[in-house]
């Protein structure tokens, strides 16, 4: 009578979201005070002012109708005009408004992106640790994920990616900074990326796209900016949501770049029209692609997220905790000192604290914690922390 694979996939949420479920459900209970949720990435880091300040103008100063009116299909002209210019000047790539197209968020990206690429039975492959939701978009597209494993340094493992291509390949799905690791690929392996995927053309006579999965690109802690992969490789596909950026993940938008140097753009372009459609993801919403547009520069202020990933990596290490440094993003990785990172989830609840075993993120034994909280929060949860971990010896 139902689809059976839906009803699976609405019947048993992502492990995020049930233990975020979970924490808000517990906090109502007990009292915030007694929870520390640190399950789901959501910025405590307020929007840079001059968000706020563009947003307010526009209400002010805009016709209702031009606000809240639907906008062309992939977006205002205008508002992927400025998208482009901004790619362009940041990069040197040259993008114009008919590559670009706006989606709700990072997730409508890779899911129209995705669908827009798959024929049945093609293989994506998707680097761990990966974000769960990959696997949903890949296989409800009719594709086939296969997983490549990290190595000790959370990088990607080549010899791994070696044996899992096939002739059946379609996609490199690409995620740096890293949720759930925190880790940032460097310019050498982006660059070796690039040659094998240059390789793989060369064998099979067909593009091989990388699908650069990028929320967390203004959210680094070096001095260096992540190379840009559509830079190094022009089959590249790049997916962004200011979600993090700007501190806007429930206003949901973000944005396609087709690189018009990759083969076939502007079919590529025309696919990701079509499986937006066909996913209903038309049309994102006008009043935020307003705002974007106006604030496509905009950086958050990071020195809170690395203050908390400092205060953070610092008292788990000094309890005992093994700990992954993270480079970008806001999570960071600890390894479960019982082996089994589901138990360890499930004991450390009985100490309020929330947090996310990375199973479902292809790196079991490892927990990932959402640092993006307030200070107060880690500093009242340290000690937590160490209850659990004394609990474990």
């Amino acid at each position: 009578m139902l689809n059976e694979e839906m009803y699976a996939l609405g019947s048993k949420r992502s492990i995020i979201r049930e233990l975020f479920e979970y924490g808000k459900t517990r906090a109502a209970e007990l009292g915030n005070d007694k929870v520390f949720d640190f399950s789901i990435g959501n910025p405590n880091v307020p929007a840079p002012p001059e968000v706020t300040q563009k947003l307010a103008e526009l209400i002010a100063n805009t016709e209702p109708a031009a606000l809240h009116g639907y906008s062309s299909a992939q977006g205002d002209p205008s508002v992927r005009a400025a998208v482009a210019s901004s790619l362009n000047k940041r990069f040197g790539v040259p993008y114009t408004a008919d590559n670009i197209y706006m989606t709700c968020g990072a997730s409508a990206a890779l899911a129209i992106t995705i669908r827009a690429l798959c024929q049945k039975g093609d293989e994506f492959v998707i680097f761990a640790p990966y974000f769960p939701e990959y696997e949903v978009f890949i296989k409800s597209a009719g594709g086939k994920p296969v997983t490549v494993a990290f190595d000790a340094n959370f990088d990607i493992d080549f010899d791994s990616l070696e044996k899992a291509v096939s002739k059946r390949t379609k996609a490199l799905v690409v995620n740096s900074p890293n949720n759930p690791s925190g880790a940032v690929y460097g310019e050498q392996t982006v660059s070796r990326l690039a040659e094998f995927a240059k390789r793989f053309e060369k064998k099979h006579g067909r593009p091989l796209f990388i699908i650069a999965d990028e929320p967390y690109r203004e959210l680094v802690y070096g001095d260096e900016e992540p190379p840009f992969v559509p830079s190094f490789y022009y089959d590249t596909i790049y997916c962004y949501s200011f979600s993090k950026s700007l501190s806007l993940p429930g206003e949901r938008i973000g944005y396609i770049a087709v690189s018009p140097k990759a083969q076939c753009a502007d079919e590529i372009y025309l696919a990701v029209m079509g499986a937006g459609r066909a996913l209903g993801y038309v049309c994102a919403p006008v009043l935020f692609q307003r705002l974007v547009a106006e604030c496509t520069d905009s950086r958050p202020n990071i020195s809170a997220y690395r203050e908390n990933r400092d205060l953070l990596v610092g008292g788990l290490t000094e309890i005992g905790y093994e700990c992954a440094q993270p480079k970008g993003a806001f999570y960071l990785f600890v390894k479960s000192p019982i082996g089994s990172s589901v138990e360890f989830a499930h004991r450390a609840k009985e100490y309020g604290l929330i947090l996310v075993p990375a199973d479902d993120f292809a790196a079991s034994g490892w927990m990932r914690i959402a640092y993006c909280v307030s200070k107060d929060t880690i500093l009242r949860a340290l000690p937590a922390f160490r209850l659990l971990f004394d609990s474990c010896r």
